[in-house]
């Protein structure tokens, strides 16, 4: 067999009329394979005929592409497509809707999955995308690319604000609890790495001898940011740790650390906690969101229209739940019958925060705590999958519930059967 070879041209170097000639009244596909810099696309009118492959440095001369493009679509219907993945390609795709192209798009796992049966290579590279992803839209496996509305792409933001703000405060508690496990080993056990108490405390007099230099007015300080929760006798023992420590003494500059790491999360807690008032905000003023919200939580809720945009865009509760990553998948040869497992595909944070709303629904609602506990009493259950299939129920619970159903926990299962079998 003969090696199939993928020459590119430069963009400044294809002749757009001629193009424009060739392809006119036909349905022209644009298959861009997306990069950081370096873009490769392919023209084609039907499976294996390429018209050109093109490549271009991304931005210097994505505007010569636009502008053969325009010069295409006066003369054919173009249809662009790209993977899903990333946003280096989100400025191209703009470009390309408001010049009036039709942008679809293509799961990456799908392109990744087709390069050994595409030519019997396993390997794939720029050009050889580009053209895999070219036929599976010629073959319908692509779905069109449509602009989240300004409501989801504010909640996307705020989101993305939450995540990193999150993700920044876990970062600190970690360095935290590094310096304390040197400095103040005793203090991890008595009161919670992350409590508002301990960081004020910290931030005020850093390690534990200028804690105890200062006993009184560390005693005041905790008694006014802990209350009420903050019990005598945790208040004694924590400065009683203070004289007993197996710590290692700390030197000016350690002490001036410790106060500089807890001041740090003293802000970022502000920060989070004002990112998350904005989203609950934003929650309560939105019709769509606010059902969600008293099921699953304000910013559950809001992560879930961001991520997945809203059940009423799925036609049945299945889809929903499928573009959630909850449907289930098995691997099954001949005699041998694989497990079951839900896919995992699509966006991961939607899955995070909806387990766990499914562990606060089994924390506090009767009915959910009675199915799960007959569920999990069964010989070999394991707790963990009795949680994804209340999300699984939940999530098709939440379709129903946008479609104008009331949500109820007790029309998610049969508890009867559930204690019958």
């Amino acid at each position: 067999m003969s090696k199939h070879r993928y020459h590119s041209i430069e963009c400044k170097q294809v002749d757009w009329s001629m193009l424009a000639q060739r392809v006119g009244g036909e349905r022209v596909v644009l298959a861009i394979d997306v990069a950081k810099h370096d873009f490769v696309a392919t023209l084609q009118v039907r499976a294996g005929e390429i018209l050109a492959r093109i490549k271009w440095p991304h931005p210097q001369e994505t505007r010569l592409l636009l502008a053969g493009v325009a010069q295409l679509q006066a003369a054919a219907r173009v249809e662009a497509v790209m993977e899903s993945s990333g946003t280096y390609g989100d400025a191209l795709r703009g470009q390309l809707q408001a010049l009036g192209v039709a942008v679809y798009r293509v799961s990456a796992k799908r392109v990744h999955d087709a390069a050994e049966v595409f030519d019997g290579v396993p390997s794939l590279h720029d050009a050889k995308a580009a053209e895999i992803i070219g036929e599976l839209h010629l073959q319908g496996r692509t779905q069109p690319w449509v602009q989240a509305d300004a409501r989801r792409r504010g909640l996307t933001a705020q989101l993305r604000q939450l995540r990193q703000c999150k993700a920044r405060y876990q970062g600190d508690l970690n360095r935290l609890e590094a310096l304390l496990s040197r400095h103040w080993p005793e203090s991890l056990v008595i009161l919670d790495l992350d409590s508002v108490t301990l960081h004020h405390l910290l931030a005020s007099y850093g390690g534990p001898a200028r804690i105890q230099a200062h006993a009184a007015a560390a005693r005041t300080l905790m008694e006014q940011v802990g209350r009420p929760g903050l019990r005598e006798e945790t208040l004694a023992a924590l400065l009683d740790s203070t004289a007993t420590t197996l710590g290692q003494p700390t030197v000016v500059e350690e002490d001036a650390l410790l106060r500089w790491q807890a001041k740090g999360l003293i802000e970022t807690h502000r920060e989070l906690r004002a990112i998350e008032r904005t989203i609950e905000q934003a929650v309560q003023a939105d019709a769509a969101l606010t059902p969600m919200a008293e099921v699953v939580g304000r910013v559950t809720s809001a992560v879930l229209v961001a991520s997945q945009g809203s059940p009423l865009d799925y036609p049945d509760a299945r889809s929903y739940c499928k573009a959630l990553g909850l449907n289930l998948k098995e691997h099954s040869s001949g005699t041998h019958r694989g497990r079951l497992a839900i896919t995992k595909r699509g966006p991961s944070l939607a899955r995070f925060y909806l387990y766990f709303a499914a562990l606060r629904l089994i924390a506090h609602d009767p009915v959910v705590a009675r199915w799960f506990q007959a569920k999990t009493a069964r010989p070999g259950a394991i707790k963990g999958k009795q949680v994804v299939e209340l999300m699984r129920k939940l999530a098709k619970g939440l379709w129903h519930q946008a479609h104008g159903r009331r949500f109820s926990t007790d029309k998610l299962f049969n508890l009867s059967a559930v204690a019958g079998a």
